[in-house]
């Protein structure tokens, strides 16, 4: 069966703004930040379940994707929200743009995973984790990192690669969850200090990963999910999750009150919450509030634990989110380079 969606990372004005102006039976708009590789493996799946539904997508970065919604606000261009951080997600003007929805198989899910309004609810989640090669530890001679306090020693200088938080959800999990774990004045010390030995801030948060896999740096400060993938490709990557506690976010969807197609937009947040979506969530993340998602064999071999709430810092989402805008001005102003 040929794949009934089309994958864009841009999409032509003109396009778009047909888009815009009236229904396409079959066809729906989905704005995400998932991983590109994961995207297409779900809408492959749900193509398979619904062939008469076409899901144009665009994939942006989970920051980038926040400010291009807020610049379309007057006139959104999408249908659903599909695969987005819940801090980004529950920013009020944001949340002024979604319509309620109770998907099926929504009641299965628990209480902390969902909006109770019913304008959001997750799928699965992304935690912070250490992608450290073990070939350049050992032809550098560098100790093998345990915890976000380790990666202060001297000498990691230049050999560690982060996500810039201004553009990147990890990259905001990361530095949110240290600034909690910490405390502000603390947490912002260890920030300026851990820049000392930084060799990159870079856009992606999987980029750190995968530039650690070939050896271009010893410790990519990125997701576990993609470390787990690295091991199964054969890179040398040992996946560490901090001994101070992993970060972490929830990917969440919600449907647009402005879709121009509210059945086949329901029929797709539906296939979201399917048993045959939950065994794609257990093969590629590591973490799924969704029942019968199963923890991968790959994850498995790469050390993670088979409960990952046992490894997991216990976020306060809404003062990330409620802080998110003055934490990153203070963060572009003092560290961004």
């Amino acid at each position: 069966m040929s794949i009934k969606y089309r994958y864009m990372l841009k999409f032509g004005l003109a396009a778009m703004l047909a888009m815009s102006t009236s229904a396409i039976a079959g066809e729906i708009t989905a704005y995400t930040s998932l991983e590109e590789d994961d995207a297409k493996v779900y809408l492959t799946a749900f193509a398979k379940e619904a062939p008469d539904i076409k899901v144009n997508l665009l994939r942006l970065s989970t920051g980038d994707l926040g400010a291009r919604m807020l610049a379309e606000k007057s006139n959104p261009l999408h249908d659903v929200i599909w695969g987005w951080a819940v801090t980004n997600m529950v920013d009020p003007r944001i949340m002024e743009m979604t319509e309620p929805y109770k998907p099926k198989g929504i009641d299965a899910v628990k209480t902390s995973f969902k909006d109770p309004q019913n304008r959001w609810f997750a799928t699965t989640g992304y935690i912070a984790a250490f992608c450290v090669n073990t070939e350049v530890l050992k032809a550098k001679n560098l100790p093998m990192p345990t915890s976000w306090q380790d990666l202060l020693n001297p000498a990691y200088k230049d050999q560690i690669i982060m996500p810039n938080p201004a553009s990147s959800g990890t990259g905001y999990l990361q530095i949110s969850s240290i600034l909690q774990m910490k405390g502000e004045d603390a947490g912002w010390k260890y920030l300026h200090d851990l820049d000392k030995n930084m060799g990159q801030y870079i856009k992606s948060g999987s980029k750190p990963c995968k530039l650690t896999q070939v050896g271009e740096y010893a410790v990519g400060a990125s997701f576990a999910f993609v470390g787990v993938k690295s091991i199964a490709e054969g890179y040398p990557i040992k996946v560490v999750i901090p001994s101070e506690g992993a970060g972490y976010e929830m990917e969440v969807s919600a449907l647009m009150k402005t879709s121009k197609n509210m059945g086949d937009s329901k029929k797709f947040l539906d296939w979201l919450l399917t048993p045959a979506a939950a065994a794609l969530y257990g093969e590629r993340a590591v973490m799924s509030v969704v029942p019968g998602a199963v923890q991968s064999e790959d994850a498995k071999k790469a050390g993670l634990p088979a409960d990952i709430s046992t490894v997991l810092y216990n976020m306060d989402f809404d003062w990330s989110a409620k802080n998110k805008d003055r934490i990153l001005e203070k963060w572009k102003a003092e560290i961004e380079r």
